[in-house]
């Protein structure tokens, strides 16, 4: 699982002009799923992502996490994070999981992190949307669950 994560001040998401998700101070969650993704990927992103250190303390450090400061997260389905570029001038989408599979885990995505406390607003899968996203810095981090996978392998 790839995810493309947003520290804001605000954000929405909208579906037909009608607000589904909506977000203050916190992080927006761009989630793409691969074919070969299962739960653990999605383990392993929902913790990452709350306690990636990235909102300020009071010396202005990346010290807190999104636990710590009470951060709310809208959680934004996104297959063309899992684009391929390296040939041609149209992206290929071969790697994304099939609708089903995807929207299983990123359900099971939005409950890892649902169950820490947080507020979790999300979007809708496979629908067309406008995300309005405040961002606060900027600060953007990509995080991808095979980074971990891959550590593990080669640390043994």
């Amino acid at each position: 699982m790839k995810a493309l994560v947003q520290r804001v001040i605000k954000a929405s998401v909208s579906v037909d002009d009608e607000v589904v998700g909506k977000i203050d101070r916190g992080l927006v969650v761009l989630v793409g799923v691969a074919r070969d993704d299962n739960e653990r990927d999605a383990i392993y992103l929902a913790d990452k992502i709350v306690n990636l250190r990235i909102f300020a303390d009071e010396a202005s450090k990346f010290n807190l996490t999104a636990l710590e400061t009470g951060a709310e997260i809208l959680i934004v389905s996104q297959f063309t994070l899992l684009a391929d570029t390296r040939k041609g001038r149209r992206p290929s989408f071969e790697a994304a999981a099939p609708p089903e599979q995807a929207e299983a885990l990123v359900n099971f995505f939005i409950e890892q992190v649902r169950n820490t406390g947080l507020k979790v607003e999300m979007g809708r899968f496979q629908q067309h949307m406008l995300v309005e996203i405040h961002n606060d810095g900027p600060v953007t981090i990509a995080l991808d669950s095979r980074d971990k996978i891959h550590r593990i392998s080669t640390d043994c």
